[in-house]
């Protein structure tokens, strides 16, 4: 299957505070120059922040691992549980169609869908609640047919019972997932014929169903506050990963630096600014681009054809405007892209100058 980018894409992306700290922390946990071990962890917190996966996001994330875009967007398209297009606000269905799942009835939970959310996959529902999408072997044969609904799975499902589930989430319930027939695990529906030792001391449901109940973020999407920090990966020797110094409970575990965040530290260690420079002043602009045509803005970075339309609508067509902002002019107009200390993360200024040279 080809997976590309939505045509559709949000103008930028940035983490929340608390999942920038969940960033920070996952980063930590790899030595110098591994950075990019965390780019999993970090597109997946991205895709639980927004809903699916963006462009920005993935830009984002390249930046702050020192990656190149490209490789993040290998990362993204490579994996199935990246969603690259808008999914649905309450859940997004996917339901297992390899053997066992499609001999057991999963065509008829496919229709389900197309009835009760969208004749395609990848597709919202009218109400913008629900997607879904058919795909391989999750690994739950003996409990076919079964479908992946948020984080957990939903298992020995018939058609009335899926459309059932999706009336209950529609309605803000969260059904309990694991066996929908009364099963507790992967035992034969007749019961147990052995190991009949595991009826003592067993919780309420099987430890999968049970853990995503005690959790209670099924189809929830997580901002970071509900799980608690992690901190660096540390050795039996009790050495943070990477360092030399021990430290079995770091108070503030350090983390590789990428060159985005040494730009963000350097600016918040710098002194404070005085009242004035943070006044900002509108840059002289035009009415349309010179005769020999506009420059295309979209060599410097983070800027694709969105963003290059709103420039020029702002009266910004070529280089050398953008080369000569004075960081008044900067603020105006980052104040107007809504991205505060984009232009400097990016190297705007100092790119526009060698390009409008010809360098």
């Amino acid at each position: 299957m080809l997976r590309r980018l939505h045509p559709e894409q949000p103008d930028n992306f940035e983490f929340t505070a608390a999942n920038q700290a969940w960033a920070d922390g996952q980063i930590s946990k790899y030595p110098e120059g591994r950075q990019a071990s965390a780019v999993i962890p970090l597109l997946w917190r991205a895709q639980e922040q927004f809903g699916w996966l963006t462009r920005p996001a993935i830009e984002h994330i390249a930046d702050m691992l020192g990656m190149a875009y490209i490789r993040v967007l290998e990362v993204a398209t490579f994996y199935f549980m990246f969603q690259l297009q808008p999914v649905g606000s309450v859940a997004h269905i996917q339901i297992c169609g390899t053997t066992s799942c499609m001999i057991c009835g999963a065509e008829d939970l496919v229709a389900v869908c197309q009835d009760k959310i969208n004749a395609k996959a990848h597709a919202l529902s009218a109400d913008g609640k629900f997607s879904w999408e058919e795909v391989e072997c999750l690994g739950a044969c003996t409990n076919a047919p079964m479908a992946q609904i948020g984080k957990d799975y939903y298992e020995d499902l018939t058609a009335a019972k899926l459309a059932e589930l999706l009336d209950q989430m529609a309605a803000g319930d969260v059904p309990v997932p694991g066996p929908q027939n009364g099963r507790y695990a992967a035992e034969p529906l007749s019961g147990l014929t052995s190991l009949t030792d595991y009826e003592s001391g067993k919780t309420q449901y099987n430890v999968s169903a049970q853990l995503a109940v005690d959790i209670g973020d099924s189809i929830k999407r997580i901002d970071g506050t509900e799980v608690p920090l992690l901190t660096p990966w540390i050795g039996k020797d009790g050495k943070v990963a990477g360092r030399e110094a021990a430290s079995p409970t770091p108070a503030a575990p350090a983390r590789p630096v990428s060159a985005v965040n040494q730009a963000k530290a350097k600016a918040k260690a710098a002194p404070a600014a005085k009242a004035d420079d943070a006044a900002e002043k509108k840059p002289r602009t035009m009415k349309a681009a010179r005769k020999a045509g506009a420059d295309d803005l979209k060599k410097l970075k983070g800027v694709g054809p969105k963003l290059e339309q709103t420039l020029n609508e702002l009266g910004f067509y070529h280089f050398d405007q953008i080369s000569k902002w004075s960081e008044a002019e900067v603020n105006w107009v980052e104040a107007r892209l809504k991205a505060k200390g984009r232009i400097a993360r990016d190297g705007w200024l100092e790119a526009a100058a060698a390009l409008a040279k010809g360098d």
